[in-house]
């Protein structure tokens, strides 16, 4: 397969962007890209069921930091760019360690691994390091048990069910009360997500939660919304 040079794949992105009619509809050049070399690939559509598409390289920490490019030059080449609050700082090395593991052709499924990363651009060590250190500084802050005895209530119990599906739970004063039912709905899209790409009938979940419950319990806990200036 002959891949587009740099160059021309710049001028249809452009073009592509200026006919979307608004800038807010354009991707980033390194998500477009990545968005078209996948819809050329034979794997394009297993890569782009890896992870939902949940943030923009603009919207991520310090966007205009090395890590955060780091992270949209080297993450999208697989899958959507994933939010760094995604895992925790401890839990971010060893999965850094495994992408770059199968970056390199290797991993768990043989030819059809190396096929896939046949084209892809593995990170330097240096870069490995800067972008490990920025995915754990901004990574997940975990809830603390022993700081929540209502986690043993039934609204603890449907939180830590419904958020331990996919990620640690997140300690409650990561966001404001008034953030958290978005930070939720997000979610609830999220697991709607996972059971569309879920090929086989039988091992899809309920995708709809009743998440009252758990936005009552993570308002209860939430941070203490910014003073008015």
């Amino acid at each position: 397969m002959t891949l587009p040079s740099r160059s021309r794949y710049s001028a249809l992105a452009l073009a592509a962007a200026l006919t979307a009619g608004n800038a807010a509809a354009a991707e980033a050049p390194e998500v477009a890209r990545a968005r078209y070399l996948w819809s050329q690939s034979p794997h394009g559509a297993f890569l782009e069921r890896i992870l939902p598409r949940a943030v923009e390289p603009h919207q991520l920490p310090e966007p205009r930091s090395e890590g955060a490019g780091l992270a949209t030059r080297y993450c999208v080449q697989c899958h959507y760019l994933p939010s760094p609050q995604m895992h925790t700082a401890a839990k971010w090395k060893p999965i850094v360690d495994r992408m770059y593991w199968r970056m390199k052709g290797h991993g768990n499924m043989g030819a059809l691994m190396k096929d896939m990363m046949d084209r892809v651009e593995a990170p330097s060590d240096r870069d490995l390091a800067v972008l490990t250190r920025y995915l754990q500084k901004h990574g997940m802050s975990e809830i603390d048990p022993k700081r929540y005895p209502s986690l043993e209530t039934s609204a603890g119990k449907m939180f830590t069910f419904a958020c331990n599906q996919c990620h640690a739970l997140p300690d409650p004063r990561r966001h404001t009360a008034s953030d958290w039912p978005k930070v939720v709905e997000r979610m609830k899209r999220h697991i709607a997500w996972a059971n569309v790409v879920v090929g086989v009938d039988v091992l899809r979940t309920v995708p709809v939660l009743e998440t009252e419950e758990i936005i009552r319990f993570l308002q209860r806990h939430a941070r203490s919304e910014p003073k008015p200036k």
